[in-house]
Parts: C-alpha cells; sequence; structure tokens
C-alpha cells in the first residue's frame, strides 16, 4: 500500500526529558491507524512534531513520499494533514459557516464570496456525510457536531491526512457510533485518519492498525485484527485495564449538600438551568450525567460561586451559602477539581509547590504571622501529594508545564483532597489521562468517599458514572430529568437519557 506518513528516526527532547527517542512509523493510506500510550509515552509531542507545532531534533518525515520539512501548522496544512484537537477551537457566536471560513488565505469582509463558499462547503458535507446545517450557530450544536465541524473545517482546506485527538472524550454511545460510521466514510473516501485515545475498546473497533508507545519509544505496531484490550494494556503499562468496581452503598445520613429550585441564564439571558433539586450526603458519590453544554457546567460554578443564579438556595452542611463568596465557600470544606486542568486548575510556568496553595492561601497552614506564604508548609503539601499520587516529577520545584498530562491531572486530584475537604466537585477527574493514573484517581475517589467526604461527580465517561457512583442523576436541556441506580443501567442506556430519547 502507498504510504500516507513515513517517519524515520525521530528524536526530540525537553530539558530533563527525551519526549520521542529514535521514532519510526509508517501509516498507510486510505486507513485508520491509532496510536497508544499512557500519558508521558510521546503520542503528543510526535503528533505535534507531525502538525509543524514542535520541531524534532533530528529524524525525518514523509508525507505522501515527499520528504518535508514542517516549521508551522501552516505547513502541515499546505501537505494535507489537519488535526482536530481534543479541546474544541469554535466561537460560540459564529454560524458554522463562519467557522469553517475563519481564517482561510486572503478572504476579507470585501472580497468575501458566501455563495461560493457555500456551495464549495456543502460539497465537502455530502462527500463525506457529515451532516451539518451551515446556518446554526456553534452555541446551538451539540458536542457531537461540533466535532464535525472542527472536522470539516480541515476538510474544507484540503486534509487528506487527519490527526483525531481524544475524539470520544465528551462523546456518548450513540455519538461515538455517528462519529465512527463518519470516519468510516472518509476512510472509504480516502482519507487518512490518526486516531489518539486512552480507551482501547474503542481503538479495537474502528481502527486497522494500532502503535504503541511507552516512554517516548515506539515499542509496536501491531494489526487490531490480532489484539486483544488485554494484550494491548499489558504493552502499554504492564497490567490489565482498571474498572471501577461496583459496591454496596453505606451512604451516610448525614447531609453535605443541599441545592433547592436553583434556575440561573447566561449572559444572554438564556436559561442555563432551571429548577434544579439534590441532596448529598457524606459517603456518597453523586454522578451527574448529561451531554456538554447542557447546564452541568453552571451548576457547578453556582455551587462554587462562581457563576450567579436568579432563584433558589445553596446549603452546605447548616450553612445557607448564597451570599458567600468564592473564597469563604472554599474555606467552608469545597474542593473542586476542574474539568480543565491547564486552563482552570493550575498555573502551568509556576512551581507544584506554588501550584499547591492555590485557592487556599487564606487557610492558617499556608500562612505566617507576617500573613505571607508560608512555603515550608506548601513544601510539606506538595511533597504529600507527588508521594500520595505516584506523581512522576523530579521535584516539587519543577513547574507544572514539565509533567504529562496525567501526572499534572493526578497532582490537581491531590491537592484538592490534600486539606480533607468536606465536598469534592469532580468534574471530568480522568479525562484524558492513561489507564494507570485512572485506576489510582477511581481507588482514591471511592477511598476518600468511604472515609466520609462527599462527592459530586461530573463525567462523560459513563463507565466511570456507573462504576463509581452510588445514584446518577440526568440533565437534559437545564433540567434534571431522571435519577438512575448505576447497578441497573449500561452505558447505552444511560447514553439515552442523555440525549433526550428516554424521559
Amino acid at each position: 500500500m502507498n504510504k500516507a506518513i513515513s517517519v524515520s528516526k525521530i528524536t526530540k527532547s525537553f530539558p530533563g526529558v527525551l519526549a520521542n527517542s529514535d521514532i519510526n512509523l509508517e501509516i498507510n493510506e486510505g486507513t485508520i491507524h491509532a496510536i497508544v500510550g499512557e500519558n508521558g509515552a510521546g503520542k503528543s509531542t510526535l503528533m505535534k512534531i507531525l502538525y509543524g507545532m514542535v520541531k524534532p531534533d533530528s529524524g525525518d518525515i514523509a508525507i505522501f513520499d515527499n520528504k518535508t520539512v514542517l516549521n508551522s501548522p501552516k505547513d502541515a496544512i499546505d501537505s494535507g494533514l489537519g488535526m482536530v484537537h481534543q479541546h474544541f477551537m469554535l466561537a460560540d457566536n459564529l454560524t458554522v459557516l463562519e467557522s469553517v471560513i475563519l481564517g482561510i488565505d486572503k478572504a476579507t469582509f470585501k472580497n468575501i464570496n458566501l455563495k461560493r463558499y457555500t456551495s464549495e462547503i456543502t460539497e465537502v458535507i455530502n462527500k463525506y456525510n457529515l451532516n451539518i446545517d451551515l446556518n446554526k450557530n456553534i452555541d446551538e450544536l451539540g458536542v457531537g457536531e461540533k466535532q464535525r465541524v472542527e472536522i470539516l473545517k480541515v476538510l474544507f482546506r484540503g486534509a487528506k491526512i487527519l490527526i483525531l485527538d481524544e475524539p470520544t472524550a465528551v462523546l456518548v454511545p450513540q455519538e461515538v457510533d455517528e462519529l465512527f460510521n463518519n470516519l468510516r466514510d472518509l476512510k472509504n473516501n480516502g482519507v487518512t485518519i490518526i486516531f489518539i485515545s486512552h480507551k482501547l475498546d474503542e481503538v479495537l473497533e474502528i481502527a486497522e492498525d494500532i502503535s504503541v508507545m511507552r516512554g517516548g519509544i515506539m515499542v509496536n505496531t501491531v494489526s487490531a485484527d490480532g489484539i486483544s484490550k488485554k494484550d494491548l494494556a499489558e504493552m502499554m503499562i504492564g497490567k490489565s485495564l482498571p474498572k471501577p468496581p461496583k459496591r454496596q452503598s453505606s451512604i451516610s445520613t448525614s447531609e453535605i449538600l443541599s441545592i433547592e429550585n436553583l434556575s440561573a441564564v447566561n449572559e444572554n439571558g438564556k436559561k442555563v438551568f432551571e429548577n434544579i433539586s439534590f441532596k448529598l450526603n457524606s459517603s456518597e458519590i453523586l454522578g451527574i450525567a448529561g451531554v456538554e453544554g447542557n447546564g452541568q457546567r453552571e451548576i457547578v460554578e453556582a455551587i462554587i460561586g462562581i457563576h450567579n443564579y436568579e432563584t433558589g438556595t445553596i446549603k452546605l452542611e447548616n450553612n445557607t451559602i448564597d451570599d458567600f463568596s468564592i473564597r469563604e465557600r472554599l474555606n467552608l470544606g469545597i474542593s473542586f477539581i476542574p474539568e480543565d486542568r491547564q486552563a482552570q486548575a493550575l498555573i502551568m510556568d509556576m512551581s507544584l509547590t506554588n501550584n499547591v496553595i492555590l485557592g487556599r492561601q487564606s487557610l492558617a497552614k499556608y500562612k505566617t504571622k507576617l500573613t505571607t506564604v508560608n512555603l515550608t508548609n506548601a513544601a510539606k503539601a506538595s511533597e504529600s501529594v507527588v508521594e500520595n499520587f505516584d506523581v512522576k516529577t523530579p521535584n516539587t520545584g519543577t513547574i507544572a508545564t514539565a509533567l504529562s498530562g496525567g501526572n499534572q491531572q493526578k497532582y490537581v486530584v491531590g491537592r484538592e483532597l490534600e486539606d480533607n475537604p468536606t465536598l469534592l466537585i469532580a468534574s471530568q477527574p480522568t479525562r484524558g489521562i492513561d489507564i494507570g493514573a485512572q485506576a489510582l484517581i477511581w481507588e482514591k475517589l471511592r477511598n476518600t468517599r468511604d472515609e466520609g467526604l462527599g462527592v459530586l461527580l461530573i463525567s462523560a465517561d459513563l463507565e466511570e458514572l456507573i462504576g463509581l457512583s452510588d445514584r446518577i442523576v440526568v440533565i437534559y436541556q437545564g433540567q434534571f430529568v431522571a435519577e438512575l441506580q448505576p447497578e441497573e443501567i449500561t452505558p447505552e442506556i444511560l447514553g439515552s437519557y442523555m440525549t433526550g430519547l428516554k424521559k
């Protein structure tokens, strides 16, 4: 078969880290090729090199048999290679049409030919069966539709090779099925797809060939037909895949959090959630299931104090906290794992020791008599997190950006549990991390729940929700539409409630 990409002896190092070591990789044209590995295995660095975002120290790249030097993403796009990132890059106030042509060469308000572009983009939509309404605003789209817009953007720019980074991380099973149908249509039309994922079931379903990376080295490339999930896991990390075990519920009768008739609007006056009521006890994990964009993020932000609410009451233990500031709420014992560790949880160019006190500066243990930061206690707390959560780092003086994504996430989770909170709000606590880090975080959440912690869990990983939660509530279009018992449902059933098919 013809080669879409040939990578030869690619090596890339950063200070103290050999990210890619003598990587060789060949990807056949018109195939779906998966790349798997733990966080820190070198996948992201290799993809950034292929997309022109990072320059290798040595080695060669050929695209469609043409030896190529990629100094920027524009070089990659000009060579026929496009990338859809895990976090979408779309402006909510634009239409799909505007989003697709945004930034296109030589297009200005004076010379832009919307009729021509509409016709050309519609041809691409029809060719690849993408099913997208060009006139809709981005903020009207579901997560799966937004992903198709991102795919459409790169296809319209002529991409014949598509890199998908964790494309199913925020999709429910029905949306995954739809995405996979789209990918098969793309492949049948000659597009080559590089599929990056931690979900080995999905990798085995969609890919023809699978390359495994570990510790910056390309371990092996195998056919999906001849390998099991267990074999893949052992190639990646040396052990089998974890599953969050179900357990007999031992929920306390001590109420941690009480939400009554909470309603809120966004900056445009549009309802984001309405008449939300629920209770959470100690020693309980309450899961909130919902397709992204149905109000769960704003509910979390309302509890923390970031998002204002029009009506309703929030109580934390015996305290009505409606008039409390964010700091006062945190000091009462709320901890928060945000869904985006890099944008919301860490200051990437600060050390781990400095990151450990974010949001906790007013706690007595982190202050001196002069009201300055007690760096001794901060360093002790940081060392405790590194040890208890197996964070791979040279020391706690290392800046956050030097850690792999999985180690960043373990550090954030460890920090939020370090000061024995009363309530933990965990939003996507294992998104985009490898199975080893995932298993450790699951274990820590179960253990702290058993010790009396109340956990509000928001996750797009339906296996995670079903495996960890004592109860699950489903949010759809800003309202709770169902309360389910985890032991009585499957991911498919849960996905049906989340998408409005079941009520």
